[in-house]
Formats: C-alpha cells, sequence, structure tokens
C-alpha cells in the first residue's frame, strides 16, 4: 500500500498545481495513451482521448446507430461502389484551417499511404476520391465494402489538419490538430493530457469545461480513491471488484454499459525471433494452453461475474458469435494429452507479457496459475501498457495480454488482427482462407452471408488459436454527482457533449 498511497499524494499534489477553476474537468485513466495521432495509435485509452480532440465523419449513438459528425449525410450507389459524403459547412482545424472536402481526401490519402499507419487494412477497399464540391467528396471502392460507413465512425474517420499533418509526418502525435470540441495544451507523459475549449468548435454551445485533464493512475485502488476525495470527476473502468464500495459512496455514480470489445492472449506466431518457439511454430500447444483456462472461474474469480467468458471476437450475446464452436470446458487431460503429442510430456515454460494494472495482473495471475496445472509454467512480464503496444508490434514477446475495445461493424473486431498485413496483427498470423473469408464477408450486405462467412474463419481460428479470447468486459464508470449529463456508450468512449457541473 506504501506505493499506492506514494502514487495519490502524487497525483494530489499534481492536481493541485493544475487549474483549479470549477471548469476544469479531470478524467482518471487506467493507463496513459500511446501517440495521439489516428493514423498510429492503437490504445482504447487514447481513443477516449481522441473523443475530446478529434471529430469525426460520424458518430455513434448508445444503441448503436450511426449518426452525423462532420458528415451531415451520406448515400451509396445502387452497386455499393461509391459512398458520397455531404459535409458540416462552417467547420475548421484548431490551426484554423478549414475542413472541407480537400482535406477529408487528404486524410484518407494519409490512412493509406503513411508508413507508419495503422488504419492501412481499414481503408483498404478505398481505390480513390473525387472532390465533387467544397462540401461534397465520393469515395470510389475497389469493391463492395459494407464495413466503411462503421471504419469512419472510429480512427479512419477521424479528421485532422492536413497541413499540419504534412509538416509533421510521425511526429503528428507530439502536437495533434485536429478540428474536436477541445484542443491540445500539452502532454507529460504517464502524468498528464491536457486540452482546452476550441473557441471555434462548430457545437461550442453543448461544451461546458475549459479545460479537460486526462490522468493515467493504473492502481485501481488509487484511481477510486481520488474519484471518492473529489480529486477526479470521472473515473475509467472501474473495477468489478470496487462496484459494492462505489456503490455504496455517496460521492460517486456508477454507470455502465456492455462493451463491444474483448480481451485474451495474442500469440507471437510469427513476428521476428521471439516466434521461434513451440507457442509460435505448433498450434497443439497453444490449444493446450486454452484448455487449462476455466473461463467461468476467470470471470467469477477477478469480476465476481460482472463480465461475461468468451472464446471469440465476438461476445456470446453478440449476432455474429459463432454458436457452433461455444465456449470450451476446462480439460486438463486434453491440455496434457496435446502438450505430449507435441513433445512435451513433462511441461512448457512461456513467457506472458502483461500490463502494469490491476486487472490485467490479476487476470494473467489466475491463468497462470490454471496452466501450471497442466504443466504450463507461466512467466508474468510486466510492462507500462504503451510500452507492452510497442513491443508487440516489433515482435518482442511471446504472448501478450492485451485486448480490443470493440468495433459497431463486426469486421472491426476481427479483420486487421488476423489478417496477413492486418493493421494490428501483431501475431503475423496468415493464414489465405482466412484472408478469403473475412474479405468476402466484408463485401457482402446481406447479414445471412455476412454470418456464414465469420463462422468459416472462426471455424480455423478456434483450430489454430492465434489469439486465444478469455473475457468480453463490461465498461463500468465512476462518476462524480456533481457532473449530469454523462452517457456510457457500449464503446467505451467519453463523450463530453452536454456533460455540466450542476450549480
Amino acid at each position: 500500500m506504501k506505493f499506492a498511497r506514494n502514487v495519490l499524494l502524487f497525483s494530489t499534489i499534481t492536481m493541485t498545481a493544475m487549474s483549479a477553476s470549477a471548469q476544469d474537468l479531470r478524467i482518471g485513466l487506467q493507463s496513459d495513451a500511446d501517440v495521439l495521432d489516428p493514423d498510429q495509435s492503437r490504445s482504447f485509452v487514447g481513443r477516449i482521448v481522441y473523443a475530446s480532440l478529434c471529430d469525426k465523419l460520424v458518430d455513434i449513438t448508445p444503441d448503436l446507430k450511426i449518426i452525423p459528425q462532420l458528415a451531415t449525410s451520406w448515400s451509396w450507389t445502387d452497386d455499393g461502389k461509391k459512398l458520397t459524403l455531404k459535409l458540416r459547412e462552417g467547420v475548421v482545424f484548431h490551426d484554423g484551417t478549414p475542413f472541407n472536402a480537400e482535406a477529408v481526401a487528404r486524410n484518407i490519402t494519409r490512412s493509406q499511404t503513411m508508413p507508419e499507419s495503422r488504419r492501412k487494412s481499414e481503408v483498404s477497399s478505398v481505390e480513390s476520391t473525387t472532390v465533387l464540391g467544397e462540401y461534397e467528396i465520393a469515395i470510389n471502392l475497389k469493391q463492395p465494402d459494407s464495413t466503411l460507413l462503421a471504419q469512419l465512425a472510429d480512427r479512419s474517420g477521424m479528421m485532422v489538419s492536413p497541413d499540419a499533418a504534412e509538416a509533421a509526418g510521425a511526429d503528428f502525435g507530439l502536437k495533434p490538430v485536429c478540428s474536436g470540441a477541445f484542443e491540445f495544451v500539452e502532454r507529460v507523459a504517464q502524468d498528464r493530457i491536457v486540452l482546452k475549449k476550441f473557441d471555434d468548435y462548430w457545437n461550442k454551445d453543448a461544451i461546458n469545461f475549459d479545460t479537460v485533464t486526462y490522468l493515467p493512475i493504473p492502481d485501481n485502488t488509487v484511481r477510486l480513491a481520488n474519484l471518492l476525495s473529489g480529486d477526479i470527476h470521472i473515473l475509467d473502468r472501474l473495477a468489478a471488484t470496487d462496484l459494492q464500495q462505489a456503490k455504496a459512496s455517496s460521492a460517486v455514480n456508477v454507470t455502465s454499459a456492455v462493451s463491444l470489445g474483448y480481451q485474451g492472449l495474442t500469440m507471437n506466431i510469427d513476428n521476428g525471433e521471439q516466434a521461434n518457439t513451440p507457442w509460435g511454430k505448433d498450434k497443439r500447444v497453444r490449444q493446450a494452453l486454452s484448455y487449462s483456462i476455466d473461463r467461468e472461474i476467470l470471470n467469477n474469480v477477478v469480476f465476481n461475474g460482472a463480465f461475461a467468458a468468451g472464446n471469440q471476437a465476438f461476445p456470446p450475446n453478440s449476432p455474429w458469435y459463432d454458436k457452433s464452436h461455444p465456449i470450451p470446458e476446462r480439460d486438463l487431460a486434453k491440455a496434457k494429452a496435446l502438450l505430449a503429442e507435441a513433445g512435451y510430456p513433462n511441461g512448457l515454460d512461456i513467457e506472458i507479457s502483461v500490463p502494469n494494472t490491476n486487472v490485467p495482473t490479476q487476470v494473467t495471475q489466475v491463468v497462470q496459475a490454471m496452466a501450471a496445472e497442466a504443466g504450463i509454467n507461466i512467466k508474468l512480464v510486466t510492462k507500462e501498457f504503451a510500452t507492452l503496444l510497442a513491443d508487440d508490434s516489433a515482435g518482442n514477446y511471446q504472448a501478450s495480454q492485451i485486448g480490443w475495445s470493440g468495433r459497431v461493424d463486426p469486421d472491426g473486431n476481427i479483420h486487421q488482427f488476423v489478417t496477413t498485413g492486418g493493421g494490428i496483427n501483431d501475431s503475423n498470423y496468415s493464414n489465405a482462407k482466412v484472408d478469403e473469408l473475412l474479405n468476402a464477408a466484408r463485401q457482402f450486405s446481406d447479414p445471412e452471408k455476412r454470418q456464414l462467412s465469420y463462422a468459416a474463419a472462426n471455424k480455423i481460428l478456434q483450430d489454430e488459436l492465434p489469439i486465444i479470447y478469455l473475457y468480453h468486459p463490461t465498461w463500468i464508470f465512476g462518476v462524480t454527482p456533481e457532473l449530469s449529463g454523462f452517457t456510457t456508450y457500449p464503446d467505451g468512449m467519453i463523450r463530453l457533449e452536454n456533460v455540466k457541473f450542476e450549480k
């Protein structure tokens, strides 16, 4: 507890030194964001910051309907190969550059061609853009892509100042320039990200804070203590084990929404030297690890049953879930037999990278204990989250406890993780049949045909296990009673329109 007390004291001193204005909103994040460039980033908390910093072409409602943001309307051609967007007029980026159709075209080109871009697979169906007028653009596709509009509701649709992005190149994330309700002020790694209200924001009447400060506080206990003391106003991801305490406190309002995402173990299949292990080369040992885990017990022990056990990219209550492959029962005999068949009757060692926050650590400790009973000896390698992401990208891991916050369209939960060259395929997993099936799913508008493609791909993925899925979270937020208007969304983002302090 000495560490926790020191972090709490440090956080309190830091926040006291900042603006004491009644209009300074302070949000406690579970971890620090990675690079603040929508084309390069991949962290969940980064997307929370973007919700205030970078407007998108379209957004979603709490019930997952796509609605206008920077695009006010859209239409498809009958063949599904052209999407025409009409854009909001009078919008400017934080550097004063006008937002228009040319800016959209340059953003899409950047996502497609920037060497560091992680959005390439998300916009790979785009063949070209046609500027039809100052505030109208056509996006021309190589083939129909039923996922594109949903992609534009996330980082692929976040518009950055094209002039600032061109000037900064890969360093754009050091001082991002977007068109959101708040503009960038400063960032101190592992301490804070500070934004201030953008005076020329197109929807400024819905914004009620002068500044918003994001504070990475990895320790769940410390984060909750900061909320209870009033040092933060919104707590990102209240731990399920803290629910009872939070609900019993008059200093906290608890709100939640079922997540679209998952958590699991990403296995290094072919990404660098650390893939040259039995874990990367033999699916039988990966299957053994999966059989050693009781996902229901994991959910009950770590989350008090508040989350959902899982074994696929989609939760069991999703219409996209493949019911022909239900969550497997724990089977130690099967796990040991698979290890022996692979040539390891006396067991096998593995290193699993894990973020240095409470919940991932607890999850992997439970997995560690379960796997040991099958003869799998897990060594946990704890890393700061941004470092873990960088190491995963570079292949500096054998397995990584990591997940995904989820997307409106099912493609966003699976395609870029397991297709050849996918933007977040840290495994470097490659299977031509999986590529074929998931690429086909993008082209179908008929949900039944898409479902068949996902199920066929899942059959292969359940056998080869580049990702061992463990559970599906519920987003639980703690909010100070001073705030009104806060709404929880299934994507876990913190949207600040019409949120305000009660007088």
